[in-house]
């Protein structure tokens, strides 16, 4: 029997729990000439925010050892032309779409998830509250505990479908951002987000960032993340979707296993673009080495030393 890779998440029903990271695979477009996106569990878009923004100026990407620092500043072409002319893109893809929601205020995240409420071809939000290269709004929704549950409670008297809350590493307790999030009212929870962090060109001496700063991302993340989806799992009832540095199948049975239930592949699509497609695979070929029957066997299921 061929193993079943499918998962649900707070009631949607994903072929396979794979899904593109916010910011690394724009609205699809070039993704999709590179395989069908009906490969994947999920398409998460860049961040959307009400109005267009140019971002940060160049260079806002530089590669690191053993990763990428980026300080995008959230580029997009703002909610309207994100409707009028990639959502009818996006309802053709015969994949789960999930768009991510970037804003200056509670009242921008209100606004922008009203209007996409409105859009059918959407099945989930993903609230970005953390971040860490936009110096207004940004990281701070997502740093404290009381503005994580205002922006969410706020959001979903706005928008039907589920709500993703995106969590940040940068702070204190990743566990109490969590639960702030689940009181909130959130069905899912997307963790982490990017790490900050900086780098230097030694021959100018400036940073290699016109931000002076940005957000780490790749395989250096990885034990980061799976410590904190693990604490995550261990307090909340909430599905998780584990981010941070996943490049292979195995990374995604350990992020199963420490608790989520989907990931979100970002860095690695920069290097390998069909990346998601060659780990499908290999999980079912996992899946069958272990005689599983279904990937979610595998949930939770970390044999923790006593």
């Amino acid at each position: 029997m061929t193993p079943d890779l499918k998962v649900v998440i707070a009631g949607v029903e994903f072929s396979n729990p794979l899904m593109t990271a916010s910011g690394c695979c724009g609205y699809g477009e070039e993704l999709s000439e590179i395989f069908p996106l009906s490969k994947l569990g999920g398409l998460v878009t860049k961040s959307i925010t009400l109005h267009p923004r140019l971002g940060h100026p160049t260079p806002r990407t530089a590669e690191t050892s053993c990763g990428m620092l980026n300080a995008i500043g959230l580029a997009n072409v703002g909610v309207d032309k994100f409707i009028a002319e990639k959502i009818p893109f996006l309802a053709r893809q015969k994949t789960k779409i999930i768009v991510n929601v970037a804003g200056s205020t509670i009242k921008e995240y209100v606004e922008v998830c009203a209007r996409l409420n409105d859009c059918e071809p959407i099945d989930m939000v993903e609230l970005n509250i953390s971040c860490p290269n936009v110096d207004e709004g940004g990281m701070e929704f997502g740093a404290d505990p009381k503005m994580t549950e205002k922006s969410i409670r706020a959001v979903k008297k706005v928008f039907q479908r589920p709500l993703i809350a995106k969590l940040s590493p940068n702070v204190t307790s990743i566990v109490e951002i969590a639960q702030a999030a689940e009181q909130g009212g959130a069905d899912v929870l997307s963790l982490i987000n990017s790490l900050v962090g900086t780098a230097i060109d030694i021959d100018t001496w400036q940073p290699r960032l016109t931000n002076n700063k940005g957000g780490l991302t790749g395989p250096a993340i990885k034990p980061i993340a799976l410590a904190m989806v693990d604490a995550v799992y261990s307090h909340c009832k909430l599905p998780i979707i584990g981010i941070g540095g996943i490049a292979s199948a195995a990374d995604v049975v350990e992020f199963m296993l420490c608790g989520a239930t989907a990931v979100e592949i970002g860095t690695a699509l920069f290097i390998q673009p069909d990346i998601p497609v060659k780990i499908a695979k290999d999980l079912k070929t996992y899946l069958k080495d272990k005689k599983l029957t279904s990937i979610t066997n595998l949930i939770g299921k970390v044999r923790k030393y006593k």
